[in-house]
């Protein structure tokens, strides 16, 4: 009895002197037991990234976004100053038949629309840059263009490009269309200024179409900043 004994004290006393990092080695057993695994911490998934806030949640008033003598001068003799407010949009025409052997028509088109963030589509910088380019590309296709042409614009918002096109109408008129696509942080700007020639005038130079129409976007951009600011 006394034999048995003393190699199991002999253990104890051996395990008693380890350090404590060792101690759960030890066991009155001489270790013929298995240890238990320690279970693996559960990771903890992430959490969704949240989305800034549109930074413009207002728009301006379509016909009131661009001063009266902005109107007036890209649209002589316009027939309404206030605009005609259309879905979405707001629209001035005039016609300048001062001359008769000049009669030149000219037609301004605004709209503005605002994108949200939406977790399932992305920020609302995101997808008005996704809708300001199906824009563009609406402005290319639209009315069977001729002449087509695009082109980055600078200075005007966060992001521009101006398109050209050329069209006929069903009485032989040419009309010269110069539209300007711009973003400025979560709202898109779409401006369309078009002319022609009447009774044998000569059209407008494209040029000149896009530099009004350039000008008239920034002032529209300009606008957005404004309309937030109440």
């Amino acid at each position: 009895m006394h034999r048995r004994t003393a190699p199991r004290l002999a253990r104890i006393l051996a395990c008693a002197a380890v350090p404590m990092v060792l101690v759960a080695g030890c066991s009155d057993s001489g270790g013929d037991k298995k240890s238990e695994s320690t279970p693996s911490a559960t990771a903890t998934p992430s959490a969704t990234p949240t989305l800034a806030a549109a930074k413009y949640p207002k728009l301006p008033d379509t016909c009131k976004a661009l001063p009266a003598k902005t109107v007036e001068d890209l649209v002589p003799k316009v027939k309404d100053k206030a605009g005609k407010a259309l879905t979405g949009s707001c629209f001035w025409w005039g016609l300048d038949d001062e001359k008769a052997d000049d009669i030149q028509y000219r037609a301004l088109n605004l709209q503005y629309n605002g994108l949200s963030s939406e977790p399932a589509l992305g920020s609302a910088d995101k997808r008005a840059q996704e809708f300001a380019q199906q824009q563009v590309k609406k402005a290319m296709a639209e009315d069977a263009p001729k002449d087509v042409k695009n082109q980055a614009a600078s200075g005007i918002g966060d992001w521009a490009s101006t398109v050209t096109t050329t069209n006929t109408d069903k009485k032989g008129v040419e009309y010269h269309n110069a539209t300007v696509v711009a973003r400025t942080a979560n709202v898109v700007i779409t401006l369309k200024y078009s002319g022609a020639g009447l009774e044998g005038a000569k059209a407008p130079d494209t040029s000149d179409l896009v530099k009004d129409a350039q000008g008239a976007a920034k002032e529209a951009v300009a606008a957005v900043a404004a309309a937030n600011k109440r």
